[in-house]
């Protein structure tokens, strides 16, 4: 039985166990000495739960100290991350005794009023509240198939590899992230981790790249990506993978992608993480050559429904009751009212009757603006009761920017 376990946060001694539990349950081999001391400067032991039985570990999930931009804030957000269960202590109770733990702590330290996560498959979060928030569209680019509209711009472009123009990404991505729901702040910890670039982690690929471009303002954007060369019977057909595009000005955007969808002896340009509303599809003559899909991206667990509903802002002023339930954290169970608009937002505890009802996992489907409370009534799951409130709290909740995160954490 789950009580027989032992639920408690890691140590710093627990890297190495730790490790191999989590590189197992996601497929892969345990990770070598040249990893665990890669990965230490970023480990947060206190913020990871552990089940042990017998002193093994069986089940972990760990939280991230981070910021992540919302609609009209930065504020600090749990990035729940390397959630995990032995296949030998499955069915057992085990995640939802961490998960429990986990939820508790977040709301206990008081200053983040979400948490956030990648789910590795669609059907295991729901039940413990997190709303699928998100969506990031893959590219698989035929660059031959399209050119772009318009001329070039003026404007230099600078390569290197990211380990040495790290300071410089840094900089553009600060500027950057503030108007992009659900992007992630990146620690200079996190930034010296994800520059080490280890041969391992490239997956048959070159090593990464980055280009910067240079405007009136100086550095404006950034583009990293690998590339894999081959050969067939009709000549070059390399690969290249996009791993990231970050731009604080749009000129900086049109630049970075002429550049990636020019690089000689490549027929595919690969980018599995760009964002719904990427001007890329209008920057180019066809964009059926994108060969764009999509597929789920964050999922938000509101944690304390007063403290999230007054740090986000909204894209059109809002006055409504919401019935709110919760099964794991009570405190968020109730009516809620909130109003507010693109410069404030209150949220208060009432007694009035509800305009609209919905657990807390809608909330925080709805809550970066990606996903409209429209469509989640539409699926029988959200209850209106003065007409027209669904349409009000839908339209209040949306942004100008889709929420993106260009990054698994």
């Amino acid at each position: 039985m789950a009580n027989d376990l032992t639920l408690r946060t890691c140590t710093p001694d627990d890297l190495p166990e730790l490790a191999s539990l989590i590189s197992s349950g996601f497929l892969r081999d345990a990770p070598n000495e040249e990893w665990l001391e890669a990965r230490r400067p970023i480990f947060e032991p206190d913020r990871t739960h552990v089940m042990a039985d017998d002193g093994r570990l069986v089940g972990t999930a760990g939280v991230l100290t981070r910021e992540m931009t919302v609609p009209g804030a930065v504020p600090p957000v749990a990035h729940v991350t390397a959630v995990v269960v032995a296949p030998t202590h499955r069915r057992r109770g085990v995640l939802t005794r961490i998960m429990a733990e986990q939820l508790r702590a977040v709301r206990e330290r008081g200053d983040e009023p979400i948490a956030a996560l990648w789910a590795s498959e669609g059907g295991i979060y729901g039940r413990f509240g997190y709303g699928l928030a998100s969506w990031n569209v893959v590219y698989e680019i035929a660059p031959l198939e399209t050119g772009f509209q318009g001329e070039a711009l003026a404007g230099r472009l600078r390569q290197g590899a990211p380990a040495d123009m790290r300071k410089v990404l840094a900089d553009i991505h600060d500027r950057a992230r503030a108007e992009r729901p659900g992007v992630s702040s990146l620690s200079d910890q996190r930034w010296e981790h994800r520059t080490r670039d280890p041969e391992g982690g490239r997956h048959g690929m070159t090593a990464e790249r980055a280009v910067v471009y240079e405007g009136d303002s100086g550095a404006e954007g950034y583009a990293t990506w690998r590339t894999r060369p081959s050969w067939g019977n009709r000549g070059p057909q390399g690969e290249a993978l996009v791993t990231e595009v970050i731009a604080a000005t749009d000129e900086a955007y049109s630049a970075l992608w002429r550049f990636l969808l020019s690089i000689d002896l490549v027929r595919v340009v690969r980018c599995e993480f760009a964002a719904v509303d990427e001007p890329l599809a209008h920057l180019v003559t066809n964009s059926y050559a994108l060969g764009a899909s999509v597929r789920p991206g964050l999922w938000v667990r509101v944690v304390n429904v007063p403290q999230a509903l007054t740090t986000r802002r909204y894209a059109a002023p809002i006055d409504v009751v919401l019935e709110v339930t919760d099964a794991m954290l009570p405190g968020n169970a109730g009516r809620w009212h909130l109003t507010g608009d693109r410069e404030s937002a209150s949220c208060e505890p009432t007694t009035a009757e509800p305009d609209v009802s919905m657990d807390v996992r809608e909330l925080g489907a709805i809550y970066l603006g990606g996903t409209t409370l429209r469509s989640l009534a539409a699926a029988g799951r959200v209850g209106e009761h003065r007409p027209g409130s669904v349409a009000e709290v839908s339209t209040a909740f949306g942004w100008d920017r889709a929420p993106w995160s260009h990054e698994m954490f």
